[in-house]
């Protein structure tokens, strides 16, 4: 699987990231890095955009079972489209799984050991704050778009193919 070691790296990036993120920055005090972009320490016992971080605490156990099951079927998936004649050479694809494996590994680690996934990035605009991210989640969003890229690649090369 030619594309693993992207999923690879981005776990290690993340973990790195969010080890230093909690070594360096101190809880909600931001750190500015440019206009509309602070680093800012935070933590999220919930899914997406905090989803369910009030829910009392039986959501880890969700999160990491449902991250657990969706990573293994990633891997899978993987694996299998580099052995499938008609896709192995598509490279958006693998890399767009690659990218979501990896996300989904290094928001796992964090679930699986503390319960909460660690948040540095800070995006905001005037008094407007995008819920605060990491790597991990960048990685999935890459990847999620990569995969409506892909989408839209295949129809073409379904059209072409038809003609």
């Amino acid at each position: 699987m030619k594309w693993l070691w992207i999923s690879a790296l981005t776990i290690i990036l993340d973990q790195l990231t969010k080890t230093i993120a909690e070594a360096e920055l101190l809880l909600h005090q931001p750190v500015a890095i440019f206009p509309s972009f602070n680093f800012t320490l935070m933590y999220n016992k919930g899914a997406a955009f905090s989803f369910l971080s009030d829910a009392g605490g039986w959501q880890r156990i969700l999160f990491v079972t449902l991250s657990t099951v969706i990573s293994i079927f990633l891997f899978f998936w993987l694996k299998q489209i580099t052995k499938d004649e008609k896709q192995k050479d598509n490279n958006v694809l693998q890399i767009a799984i690659a990218l979501i494996l990896g996300g989904a590994i290094g928001n796992l680690i964090d679930r699986a050991l503390t319960g909460e996934v660690v948040d540095f990035i800070q995006v905001y605009y005037s008094t407007y704050y995008f819920p605060a991210f990491n790597i991990a989640d960048s990685a999935i969003t890459v990847g999620a778009g990569l995969l409506i890229l892909d989408m839209f690649l295949e129809y073409k090369r379904e059209k072409a193919t038809n003609k």
